[in-house]
């Protein structure tokens, strides 16, 4: 995806990234792993846009952990603003949209 060739790494928020592990008991490595590991599907959270441009990802740590994320771009830095398991609807798109990927 075109967005990624703008960043440099992660921006935390130490508070987003306590919330997340207290939370979710998802770390930030595990958030960050995600970006690196295929398939990953980015999607434009508009509405959550109204401040600043979101987006959520869908994708798999190294363990295989399904991950929701949302994210937000400062300067060329992802800055991470939530994490959690995927729900069931989250896992049936991010298994189709993998299954679509692959016949092509």
């Amino acid at each position: 995806m075109k967005i990624f060739s703008q960043f440099t790494g992660f921006d935390w928020d130490s508070a987003n990234r306590e919330k997340n592990k207290t939370k979710h008991n998802v770390t930030w490595l595990e958030c960050e792993e995600v970006f690196f590991n295929q398939p990953l599907y980015i999607h434009h959270d508009t509405s959550h846009s109204l401040k600043e441009e979101r987006y959520y990802a869908l994708g798999n740590t190294n363990k295989h952990r399904l991950l929701f994320i949302v994210f937000t771009r400062r300067k060329s830095k992802i800055r991470i603003i939530s994490a959690r398991d995927m729900h069931k609807k989250e896992r049936m798109i991010y298994y189709e949209e993998a299954q679509r990927d692959s016949n092509i």
